[in-house]
């Protein structure tokens, strides 16, 4: 189940940078300057949706907790709302590798510092090389330091780890292992320069497949954890004892007693498994090791837990089952900080009929599991799980014993128990977090209770998007998990595309002038890749495959929605009348051509392959080749035709290497015009035209004038608006994008590893009907305003409005002014905007009323100076509010 990940979307999305990735351009003439507009971005709220190889509690600061993931950057948790802030989002297309993750490192001596080692390929798929990153306000901003070779963080082997460590007595000392035989390297200036210990012995020698020739699972895994004990250290002198992990199945261990000076195999280790994981309790002395025979995520059949006495050196097999019993790996392991001896461990790799966690409340002399047969195929659990927050984790199942729904996880490499709250515990998945705060109940015989924590950690790769002119606002086609039907932005949706679920969606369609009539198309290990539906998305029923389908390839929906072309993967373009029981060849059009339809005559549809445009007007039977030239020249393209504009089609693509850009046609494609004001363009979409304007508005992920961004025209391409910033950036934005046609300045914007982005301009979007007047409620309110962490150069704090009055809110907008010179960053739960020293925060959706004698809370990060004066008055539109 899901064992594909993400990976044959990267991979194609991969093979599309590589051929239009950007390069430095030759100098020339000064670059227009452009307009900007300020943009407030959220996400289409999904919740999780990928791998979470790696969890960090920081083992000084209570609350202070960080997430990496494969391909979808690195988080940090806010105790405050229970969610996770994204902190890689500056990623720009150029070092779009950059959000993937492989390790991140949370400083015990200096709490306000971070690191996170970054790079998404080791081979040919990711051009640039690796590079830490690190941050001394907590990921709010970060310096980035170059490695002279590539990181991994959607390799295999990613849940190992964590190859990133600081020295916890001298901390300006980090250590990284390496992969692709690259060895360990070491910094002594807190990451801002890195060299290679010359002296470690093994730069390891295991790969996942050596004969793969795509350099992917033929990569060396190279040196996958590193762990000081801390109780041979002073503060201020480096540590003197480190254990590093080698993947090398007859050498896993290493350590070095003279603080990295030297380094010996450790004596006596187990051999024929890599040790993923090596956690060390100080205080009782053990070095507990996870061991499997692969490197995962997805893959290991046997394994081993091992306790090393670092006193004695004595070796013990813990393992809380006989290995002839296994069919997975351990790799999740934890230990308890406040419980010395209570040791948890994972078999990532226990994919049916679940994943399994064990505990040790006495150093792995004896264990308990999460659950357990009764008598086969029934099970008793020692947990509940409740998913009611992201209903489409139990992926509309309903499997037979012993498998359950939802399922406890799979490729569960992340496991930790909060060090300052033995009650609290957080493990990572193939899909989602999930968490405890009664974990002890499990010690007393009680069942402890599961629920997703991730909210705020958006990690879907995005294929395309639809946003029709009635229904649903966003439709996704999503890889992974398949795709969903927004009705609220603001809330995760019960349930993924299903009948059938794609593991990934490769393209949707709507009918134009039939919105209800929506066509999708998709990867499945066994059955159809084409679905229908004729309720906007809500319900779905699958179609029959031509013969040779091996994928979803792309998809076009009839304008009146009673025809469809189809491209799929594994044979040619076909068409049919109807939802697809009769498919008949298309002639004149090459296999794998991007499809699209007309959005005004349902008969004309167009394609695109290599650099030619093709254009039916008999529903896709025939088609022909038009004489159109100077287009893009491979097949990294995306295009569209303009809703109620008849043969109005806009196309975006090509490489860095030959033609790039964005092109007009207004004769359905006999002919096209290059914009000369767009250097690269990747994708283009249509939105409701602004306020006095007769052409829909444009969006695109492009390059103008000089910069790299997206961007926004209300004038038919003659001049255009970036929307995003340099905060907001995401990495790769080349899928898909598309305005809303309801929500003048509203654009949905893709992503590989961060999900749907949806933005809306401060200058005020127009739907219909307008929107009325700001929130003014009337009657007494109390603000309470608490500093909840403070750090240098930065802060968080927590706001409660309370309605003392006696009649009910339906919106409110609270303001005050900061007096030191404050700025904020981030809010959370409120919409929060400064102007100067005044600040304003209002309601989102799901708060705005508020009945009296009720409280509403919301919360922030904000830059500061040495001074950080509390604001000493709070407006509820013209209403004074008393200050708790």
């Amino acid at each position: 189940m899901r064992r594909t990940r993400i990976l044959t979307a990267v991979l194609a999305l991969a093979a599309g940078l590589l051929s239009g990735a950007p390069t430095a351009l030759a100098a020339g003439p000064p670059a227009p300057k452009l307009a900007a507009d300020t943009y407030t971005w959220k996400n289409a709220r999904i919740d999780g949706g990928g791998f979470v190889p790696g969890i960090v509690f920081n083992r000084s600061e209570k609350n202070l907790a960080y997430a990496r993931t494969d391909i979808g950057g690195a988080y940090r948790w806010q105790e405050s709302s229970k969610t996770w802030t994204p902190l890689l989002d500056s990623v720009g297309w150029e070092d779009w590798g950059h959000t993937g993750v492989v390790s991140i490192a949370s400083d015990s001596v200096d709490p306000n510092r971070v690191y996170a080692a970054v790079g998404t390929y080791t081979n040919s798929w990711d051009p640039k090389n690796g590079a830490v990153m690190r941050s001394a306000d907590r990921g709010a901003s970060w310096q980035k330091a170059n490695l002279p070779f590539k990181l991994g963080g959607n390799m295999p082997g990613r849940g190992m780890g964590e190859r990133l460590a600081v020295d916890p007595n001298r901390n300006s000392v980090l250590y990284l292992g390496a992969p692709s035989g690259k060895g360990l390297w070491r910094s002594t200036d807190s990451g801002a320069g890195w060299s290679q210990v010359a002296n470690f012995p093994n730069v390891g020698n295991y790969a996942q497949d050596p004969s793969d020739t795509s350099g992917y699972a033929s990569d060396n895994q190279g040196i996958v954890w590193v762990t000081f004990d801390e109780s041979t250290g002073t503060a201020g002198s480096a540590t003197r004892t480190i254990y590093v992990g080698v993947a090398d199945k007859d050498n896993a261990v290493y350590r070095s007693t003279d603080a990295g000076a030297t380094w010996q195999r450790l004596a006596g280790q187990p051999t024929g498994h890599l040790a993923h994981k090596g956690v060390l309790d100080a205080k009782n002395g053990y070095l507990y090791l996870a061991y499997s025979d692969k490197g995962g995520p997805y893959d290991g059949g046997k394994g081993r837990l091992w306790r090393y006495a670092t006193g004695t050196g004595t070796w013990t097999d813990i393992s809380p089952v006989a290995e002839a019993d296994t069919f997975y790996g351990f790799s999740g392991l934890t230990v308890d900080r406040r419980k010395p001896g209570t040791v948890m461990a994972t078999a990532y790799s226990a994919w049916w009929p679940d994943t399994q966690i064990f505990r040790s409340t006495d150093s792995g002399a004896t264990w308990s599991k999460a659950w357990d047969y009764t008598s086969y195929p029934n099970r008793e659990n020692r947990y509940t799980m409740d998913v009611s927050s992201s209903p489409w984790l139990t992926w509309g199942a309903n499997p037979q014993p012993p498998e359950q729904t939802p399922k406890l996880g799979w490729m569960t490499e992340a496991l930790e128990i909060d060090p300052f709250n033995s009650d609290r515990m957080m493990y990572g998945t193939g899909a989602t977090v999930y968490g405890t705060e009664n974990l002890t109940n499990w010690d007393s015989g009680g069942k402890f209770a599961i629920r997703p924590m991730v909210q705020g950690l958006e990690e879907t790769a995005v294929n395309d998007l639809a946003s029709p002119p009635s229904g649903a606002p966003l439709l996704s086609a999503l890889g992974d998990i398949g795709g969903f039907r927004h009705t609220d932005l603001t809330k995760v949706p019960s349930m993924m595309f299903t009948q059938p679920n794609f593991t990934t969606t490769t393209s949707l369609d709507f009918a134009e002038s039939n919105p209800n009539t929506v066509v999708r198309t998709g990867n499945l290990d066994s059955g159809p890749h084409i679905a229908f539906s004729t309720d906007n998305g809500a319900n779905w029923f699958a179609g029959t495959d031509p013969s040779g389908v091996s994928g979803g390839g792309t998809v076009a929906s009839a304008a009146d929605g009673t025809r469809f072309v189809w491209s799929p993967e594994g044979a040619g373009v076909h068409h049919t009348t109807g939802f697809g029981t009769a498919w008949q060849a298309s002639a004149g059009i090459p296999a794998g051509a991007i499809v699209e339809s007309d959005r005004v005559d349902a008969k004309t549809f167009y394609g695109f392959k290599s650099g030619k445009f093709y254009v039916s007007t008999d529903g896709g039977a025939t088609f022909k080749e038009s004489p159109a030239s100077g287009l893009p020249g491979g097949d990294s393209v995306r295009f569209k035709a303009l809703p109620g504009g008849k043969g109005d089609v806009w196309l975006a693509g090509g490489a860095a290497d030959g033609a790039y850009g964005l092109w007009h046609s207004t004769d359905g494609g006999a002919s096209f015009t290059k914009l000369s004001n767009v250097e690269q363009a990747d994708t283009v979409g249509f939105g409701k035209a602004a306020p006095g304007a007769s052409y829909q508005t444009l969006y695109t992920s492009a390059k103008i004038g000089g910069v790299r961004g997206v961007f926004r025209s209300t004038d038919k391409g003659a001049s255009w608006t970036r929307i995003n910033d340099d905060a907001q950036q995401w990495g790769w934005t080349g899928a898909a994008i598309t305005g809303d046609p309801r929500v003048y300045g509203r654009v949905y914007v893709s992503t590989n590893g961060r999900g749907v982005l949806y933005g809306d301009s401060s200058g005020g979007g127009t739907t219909d009907p307008g929107p009325g007047p700001d929130p003014t409620p009337t009657g007494a309110c109390e603000v309470t305003y608490k500093i909840t962490s403070q750090w240098s150069g930065g802060f968080q704090a927590d706001v409660r409005l309370t309605n003392t009055g006696t009649r009910p809110w339906t919106g409110w907008s609270l303001a005050w002014t900061f007096t030191d010179g404050q700025k904020l960053t981030q809010a959370w739960n409120a919409e929060a905007a400064q102007s100067g020293s005044a600040v304003t925060a209002k309601n989102v959706a799901w708060n705005a009323n508020v009945a009296a004698g009720s409280s509403v809370s919301f919360g922030f990060t904000a830059s500061r100076s040495d001074a950080n004066a509390k604001p000493g008055a709070f407006k509820l539109g013209e209403q004074t509010c008393a200050v708790a």
